[in-house]
């Protein structure tokens, strides 16, 4: 649920209910009445069209007054953590021939083969999926951990941000992969700043968008006007020949009604006629 009114669509206008007074006008061949139905059809499309442009200038003002500030804030701290661990990265470089050591459990292994294998040791020995800190690398905190949607193990190389690594079963393939992703702060760095450009220029899009006016907005009010104007005078018209306010003149002479005549009659008693026996005429049989 929300505060703001539900926008109708444009189909919602397409019929239109006629009054007693339109469908009469419409009946007499009033062209008034033709062009009120059109007008009442297109100002209503116009009004939706109108909601659904505030609709979207609504959400684009949401996004200038909060997401679009979130992004930005949240993306400049990204970078920044990413050019700090760039430099905690280079200085603890790792040679091609030499190892700078790896600390697991409290315990430095010089070796790079021993390291890796101590590494894949250290996944066999975690207790559940959850992510466990080890020990650390390269002047970053090293954790382990399952994921269960993968279905692999990874290593965590936590400096300012955190780096998660896929870890394999070759010992020695482990170490190339964690040096590989802690080798990747430019690539990092040169993706997020464009990130950044892109939140900016979605930024100045937005609030060029916010500030334009419905278009239709004057084919509106011309067409509101007019409608209004239709209707007051198809209004006045209704009154002026309304049915119930047309009185039957007293002083007209009135015209027979056979059915009060019949009624009248059959109020009426008819006579009842004497009794007249066979002996009754001339006293005689027949």
């Amino acid at each position: 649920m929300t505060s703001k009114s539900p926008v109708r669509s444009c189909e919602d206008v397409d019929e239109q209910a006629l009054s007693y007074a339109e469908i009469k006008a419409l009946c007499a061949g009033n062209p008034l009445i033709k062009e009120k139905m059109d007008l009442d059809v297109q100002v209503a499309k116009l009004k939706v069209l109108k909601a659904d442009h505030q609709s979207q200038k609504f959400r684009l003002q949401d996004k200038l007054l909060t997401k679009f500030p979130a992004d930005i804030q949240e993306t400049n701290a990204h970078i920044a953590g990413l050019k700090a661990d760039a430099q905690l990265a280079a200085a603890h470089p790792q040679g091609k021939e030499d190892f700078c050591g790896m600390v697991i459990k409290g315990v430095t292994y010089d070796e790079k083969k021993t390291a890796g294998e101590r590494l894949v040791l250290a996944c066999s020995e975690l207790p559940n999926a959850e992510e466990k800190v080890i020990g650390s690398y390269r002047g970053f905190e090293l954790s382990l951990r399952f994921d269960t949607f993968r279905s692999e193990y990874q290593a965590l190389l936590k400096g300012q941000r955190k780096y998660t690594v896929p870890l394999g079963t070759d010992p020695l393939g482990n170490i190339i992969r964690l040096d590989n992703s802690l080798n990747s702060f430019p690539e990092r760095i040169t993706a997020a700043e464009n990130e950044l450009a892109t939140l900016h220029q979605q930024q100045a899009a937005a609030q060029i968008e916010v500030e334009k006016p419905f278009p239709q907005e004057e084919e509106l009010a011309e067409k509101s006007a007019r409608l209004a104007e239709l209707n007051a005078q198809l209004d006045v018209d209704e009154k002026s020949h309304d049915p119930e306010e047309e009185q039957p003149d007293e002083d007209a002479p009135r015209r027979p009604s056979v059915l009060a005549a019949l009624e009248e009659k059959s109020d009426k008693p008819e006579p009842v006629k004497p009794f007249r026996s066979y002996y009754d005429k001339d006293g005689d049989a027949r």
